[in-house]
C-alpha cells in the first residue's frame, strides 16, 4: 500500500474490509434470516439443510452484489452525508470501478448459484430485486418520496426466494409472508429517514420527511402502516401456515410495535424514532422466529 493511499484510510480502516462494509453486512444479514424462514416454511416434509444453505448462500451473493452496486451508484450523495461520509468510496478506501466490479461479480455469482444449486425461479426472483432496486429504487430516491413505496417491492422479496428454492412455485402462503414483509418497511425506513432528514436534504435525497418538514404526512404514514401490520402479521394464521400459538404471538408483538409508533409519533424526535427503529428491526426476527419454532413443534 502506497504511503498516499494509505494517508486517505480513515483509523482502522483498511482495503479488506472496505470490501466486507460495500457488502451492507446488517443488511444483508436481515434478508438472510427472511431468506432462510421463507425457506424453512416452503419446505414440505424433513428439511433439507444443504438445499436451504444453497438458497442463502446464492441470496447473499446477490445481495451483497446489490448492496455494493449502491455504494458505487451513491458515491456522491454519501460524499455529503455525515452518517455515509467514512463510507468506502467516499473515503477513498477503494475505487469507484473496483467497487463496481466487485459488485457485479458478486451478483452474477450468487444469479448463477440460484440457478445451478436452487432453480430458475429463485434466480429470477433474485434478479429482479437486484435489477428494481439498482434501477428503479435506487435513481427515483433523487426526484421522489415515493421512492419508498417502489423500493418495497423488492425489499420483501427475499423470504419469496427462499420459498421458491424449497418447493419450486410459490402459491398463496408465500404471498403471505411477502406482505408481512411489504408493510413492515414503512414504519421501519421512515423511522431512519426522520432521524437522518438533514443529511438526506444535504445530498438531495427526496425521502418522506425531507419535503415534509412537520413531520405530519411521516408519522402518519408510520401510524397507519404500523396499524396495518397487525391484521397483516395475522394472516399466516388465517391461512393456516401458522396456529394458535404463533397467532397469539405476533398480536402482541404487532400492538408492542404500534404502540412504539404512537409512542414515537407524540414527540417526533430523532431518539423515539431510533428507538422505533431499533423496534422494528428487532420485530422480523421475532415474528419469523415464532412462525418457524411453531412449525417445528408440530
Amino acid at each position: 500500500m502506497s504511503s498516499t493511499t494509505a494517508a486517505v484510510l480513515p483509523a482502522g480502516y483498511s482495503r479488506p474490509w472496505g470490501y466486507v462494509a460495500l457488502t451492507k453486512p446488517d443488511v444483508t444479514f436481515l434478508v438472510l434470516i427472511t431468506t432462510s424462514a421463507g425457506y424453512y416454511m416452503g419446505a414440505a416434509g424433513p428439511l433439507d439443510w444443504l438445499g436451504m444453505l444453497h438458497a442463502v448462500l446464492g441470496t447473499a451473493l446477490i445481495g451483497a452484489g446489490t448492496s455494493a452496486l449502491n455504494h458505487y451508484m451513491e458515491r456522491d450523495q454519501d460524499a455529503v452525508m455525515r452518517r455515509t461520509a467514512q463510507r468506502p468510496l467516499p473515503a477513498a478506501v477503494l475505487q469507484p470501478r473496483e467497487a463496481l466490479l466487485f459488485g457485479v461479480a458478486l451478483a452474477l455469482a450468487g444469479a448463477v448459484y440460484l440457478a445451478v444449486a436452487a432453480n430458475w425461479l429463485a434466480c429470477l426472483l433474485g434478479v429482479f430485486t437486484s435489477v428494481s432496486y439498482l434501477c428503479c429504487y435506487t435513481p427515483l430516491k433523487k426526484r421522489t418520496w415515493l421512492a419508498t413505496l417502489v423500493g418495497a417491492f423488492p425489499g420483501a422479496v427475499p423470504p419469496l426466494i427462499g420459498w421458491a428454492a424449497a418447493r419450486g412455485a410459490l402459491n398463496v402462503e408465500a404471498w403471505l409472508l411477502y406482505a408481512v414483509l411489504w408493510v413492515w418497511q414503512f414504519p421501519h425506513f421512515y423511522a431512519i429517514a426522520w432521524m437522518y432528514r438533514e443529511d438526506y436534504a444535504r445530498a438531495g435525497i427526496q425521502m418522506l420527511p425531507v419535503v415534509d418538514r412537520s413531520g405530519d404526512r411521516t408519522f402518519r404514514q408510520i401510524l397507519v402502516f404500523s396499524a396495518v401490520l397487525v391484521p397483516v402479521s395475522l394472516l399466516p394464521a388465517a391461512a393456516g401456515v401458522a396456529g394458535k400459538q404463533y397467532f397469539f404471538g405476533a398480536l402482541v408483538l404487532s400492538i408492542g410495535m404500534m404502540l412504539v409508533s404512537f409512542w414515537a409519533a407524540r414527540a417526533r424526535s430523532n431518539q423515539r424514532a431510533k428507538w422505533l427503529m431499533h423496534a422494528t428491526v428487532l420485530y422480523v426476527p421475532v415474528l419469523l422466529g415464532l412462525m418457524a419454532a411453531e412449525k417445528a413443534l408440530r
